[in-house]
């Protein structure tokens, strides 16, 4: 089965409210998850995860703690404030600094895109979890510019749930669009993916359990 946007908001709803799972074990399955597909493709050099604000910045964060505890080299850049963050990335926001993991914050308006290349240039993998399923509309400066920065750094791609910018429903680009090699989806694919035209966003698409059985989502 695929996930519509309105679909994946109702089993987060049905999990939080009708199954009792807190969003933050929600979060860190997810995270986790994701951590351990990256692992499983293979990583020789540094890491760099591109956190948004929201939940899928927050997947991000739970994806370097997870990364460093097993010794990788990686770098989290915040495009965000970290007083915006929603109430769970700000939790993995606040693991992570008393971790004394690596992270920088990019909440300029006007990034310095130069630095932002240079930094990208060294990375083996780049992580993108700038947006979730919830975009539905073009993607607004200075992200616009970020993502194009992804995308010509010649670094391997993961997108953490959908690449950024592509819509959910339709599987098209919403202005400029994460191209991934590989992206990592919760609980069952979206139905976007289903078009065509999505596979030079998401490359492969691997599907990843967060602790919710089948039957759960079938009763949705």
């Amino acid at each position: 089965m695929s996930l519509t946007r309105e679909q994946v908001r109702a089993f987060d709803k049905h999990a939080i409210e009708q199954l009792g799972i807190p969003a933050a074990v929600l979060m860190e399955n997810a995270g986790a998850g994701a951590a351990r597909i990256l692992q499983s493709l293979g990583i020789r050099g540094p890491v760099v995860i591109c956190c948004g604000k929201g939940n899928n910045g927050g997947d991000g964060l739970v994806i370097a703690r997870h990364l460093a505890n097993a010794g990788g080299e990686v770098l989290t850049l915040l495009f965000a404030q970290p007083a915006d963050l929603s109430t769970d990335a700000a939790v993995q926001w606040n693991i992570v600094q008393r971790m004394r993991l690596s992270t920088q914050i990019w909440a300029d308006e006007h990034p310095d895109e130069a630095k932002l290349a240079a930094i990208f240039a060294k990375t083996e993998w780049i992580v993108d979890a700038l947006f979730g399923t919830g975009l539905t509309g073009p993607v607004r400066s200075p992200f616009d510019r970020v993502i194009a920065s992804i995308n010509a750094a010649g670094a391997r791609i993961l997108a953490v749930d959908i690449p950024s910018g592509l819509d959910c429903d339709t599987g098209l680009p919403l202005g400029e669009a994460i191209r991934a090699e590989h992206t990592v989806t919760f609980v069952a694919p979206k139905i976007g993916f289903a078009n065509p035209a999505a596979l030079a966003f998401t490359g492969r698409v691997h599907v990843v359990d967060i602790g919710i059985t089948p039957q759960a989502v079938r009763s949705l």
